[in-house]
């Protein structure tokens, strides 16, 4: 079988793929248009986030098998399609899924004790402590919004901590040791701090809106390490003013491109503008899976599903 390989990705990757037996090349300059004209060549794509795979790169694609997508969400392939086309999807969520943890459990901490603006405060000069006095996790009840790979690993890292953790999902009996799955409601009476970790799909789209936030019947700190079109962003800034969200950990934006490898290029939105100027809100590029670990993890995982299904 012939891989092609559209995006750089951890050596182990083609390394061990190569000692499988497969033969492996890679383009990671070429336009879309580009790799459509020689695709039917080829029996499987690795990629992560480089373009999207729609229908009519599916139908070049005569001999398709699978798609491995080095990271955990699919929202850039035609999912539906390649179905029908009978190509495999191949995903690596477990890959990321303790680096993401790790990096909502960080933004929620440095949010609670107001580092960031300590950190700036202190390289200015500025010595205020009553003005950094933080809050403590402990006693919070900890909300987390979709109960997959990412969710149960940020829900394990709280388990050093004297808080109550509840998870939501749309799927029945997610729940575990480290969490207790309620409804929606139930989790928007009685959550001090909501992390979100759904995947992007129509359900998700937009889903944290003016609405959506005003159902919670307390103030709460918001971390967002899944997508960023799963926020309004305008209505979570009004709500950052009204402190109906008392601050926010954003590894993920509403206006990053598809490819995730970018913000927008045209003119800064308004909402974005009091993000950045925000002293209770931390913002990261896309990176809370991106560990030097993860690499590696997310690599040998395709390997491992591929193995599974092919060889």
């Amino acid at each position: 079988m012939k891989i092609l390989h559209l995006d750089t990705n951890h050596e182990l990757l083609i390394n061990q793929l190569n000692d499988l037996g497969f033969i492996n090349h890679q383009d990671y300059t070429s336009s879309k248009e580009a790799i459509e004209a020689k695709i039917s060549d080829y029996d499987g794509i690795v990629l992560r986030s480089r373009f999207t795979i729609d229908k009519q790169f599916l139908d070049a694609a005569k001999n398709l098998k699978f798609i491995a997508r080095v990271g955990a969400g699919l929202e850039n392939i035609d999912g539906d399609y390649a179905k029908t086309k009978g190509v495999e999807l191949i995903a690596a969520p477990e890959g990321n899924r303790n680096a993401v943890g790790e990096h909502a459990l960080g933004m929620l901490l440095s949010l609670f004790n107001k580092l960031n603006k300590a950190d700036a405060e202190v390289r200015q000069g500025k010595w205020s402590r009553e003005d950094n006095r933080g809050v403590e996790l402990d006693g919070k009840t900890v909300g987390i919004i979709g109960y997959g790979n990412t969710g149960k690993a940020f829900a394990k890292k709280l388990k050093g901590f004297d808080v109550s953790v509840l998870c939501y999902d749309i799927l029945e009996k997610v729940a575990d040791d480290n969490a207790k799955q309620v409804s929606l409601q139930e989790l928007q009476e009685q959550a001090d701090v909501v992390s979100l970790h759904t995947p992007q799909t129509p359900l998700t789209l937009h889903m944290i809106h003016a609405d959506f936030i005003n159902q919670f019947k307390n103030p709460f700190w918001f971390i967002n390490t899944a997508r960023g079109k799963s926020v309004v962003t305008a209505d979570l800034v009004s709500a950052l003013k009204s402190e109906k969200i008392l601050g926010a950990g954003l590894d993920v934006l509403e206006y990053e491109k598809t490819s995730f490898e970018a913000l927008f290029s045209s003119e800064m939105p308004e909402a974005f503008q009091y993000l950045i100027n925000a002293q209770n809100v931390i913002l990261s590029p896309h990176v809370a899976g991106w560990t030097l670990e993860s690499k590696e993890k997310l690599a040998q995982t395709i390997v491992d599903k591929i193995k599974a299904k092919f060889c």
